[in-house]
């Protein structure tokens, strides 16, 4: 079945485009080109070569761990590059285990001093963490400190990509890293090479992602992985509207709770001042007492009050007067109710 041509390049974000790009041996330079604009220069890659996942671990549940690509570089620094599409509850968990196998693996049998070549754990992410969401870096370098912040170790890094943070425009482009992430983000919107892809290592990669280069079984496996895509952004997109719209529902209900409640104690306040000033007028100056009276009442009692107040038909003529008719009225009204 041939592929619907829509868009000529490749999305690099579907499984197949990433291993098809990143992870085959004759473009294995577009790899080592991408993993250098990410490494301290000490690091940098001159070759590599891919390892198999499947016989890392010491369990057999461990090696059903999966990651998209393991390569070692010429030096022996090992190297996980992952895609995740998708946020992950415990994803910096997961990135932790998954880099102990590239660790255990380098144990000798036999006579070992321990020592170890650098691990690299590279995570390309399609989300923003929770924690960082508020923060600009787009590229975070992580390793092992003390409580002084100084490298306590340092052949074990982790280096996570928030792609949605990238969002410069092609006349932004000043670096090699950022010309790779804005690939990572619209190759498949572009219909040509851009001026500022001209180095031959981005000749090699709109070649390699040109769709119609693919044979039809390839054009298959593409679609599929493309469908795949489509469909889990899908329900990304569906679960924040839907997240969001709950939100925005519980928000307006709290909002007619609070606003309910602000009218209560409004109207509560209201009819105090009322009360208090038809006792005030009939008497003069209230007492406290008779103040915490009239305040400790509830709106339905100071209704009642208001009402029996101006129904009366003589003035009450001192404060005894008053807290009697109080207690007299607050009794009617309970018996009333």
């Amino acid at each position: 079945m041939g592929f619907p041509l829509q868009e000529r390049y490749i999305n690099l974000l579907t499984d197949f485009g990433f291993k098809r790009v990143f992870g085959s041996e004759p473009n294995k330079q577009l790899l080592i080109d991408f993993l250098n604009t990410l490494l301290p220069s000490r690091h940098h890659i001159k070759a590599l070569s891919y390892k198999s996942t499947e016989n890392l671990g010491n369990t057999q549940l461990d090696r059903k761990a999966i990651f998209d690509l393991y390569c070692q570089g010429e030096n022996g620094d090992r190297f996980i590059v992952e895609i995740q599409k998708a946020k992950q509850n415990f994803f910096k968990d997961r990135s932790v285990y998954y880099a102990s196998f590239p660790i255990q693996e380098q144990a000798l049998r036999g006579e070992w001093n321990y020592e170890l070549a650098p691990v690299y754990s590279i995570g390309v992410l399609d989300f923003i963490f929770e924690d960082h969401k508020h923060e600009a870096t787009i590229v975070h370098m992580v390793e092992l400190k003390d409580q002084h912040c100084n490298v306590f170790y340092d052949k074990l890094k982790f280096i996570y990509i928030e792609l949605p943070k990238f969002d410069k425009t092609l006349e932004q482009l000043e670096s090699q890293q950022d010309k790779w992430l804005f690939l990572l983000r619209h190759l498949p919107d572009l219909t040509d090479r851009p001026r500022p892809f001209q180095d031959p290592v981005f000749l090699q990669l709109f070649e390699v992602a040109e769709i119609s280069h693919f044979s039809p079984n390839e054009q298959d496996n593409y679609q599929d992985s493309l469908k795949y895509y489509r469909d889990l952004n899908n329900v990304i997109d569906t679960s924040r509207q839907e997240g969001l719209q709950e939100g925005l529902q519980q928000g307006l209900e709290q909002g007619r709770i609070e606003g309910a409640e602000r009218e209560r104690l409004l109207s509560l306040e209201r009819q105090r001042s009322l009360i208090n000033r038809l006792l005030a007028r009939t008497v003069g100056v209230l007492s406290l007492e008779i103040q915490q009276q009239v305040n400790e009442l509830s709106l339905e009692q100071l209704d009642a009050l208001s009402k029996a107040l101006l129904d009366l038909e003589a003035p009450l003529q001192d404060l005894e007067a008053v807290v009697n008719w109080l207690n007299t009225s607050l009794q009617s009204d309970i018996e009333g109710g």
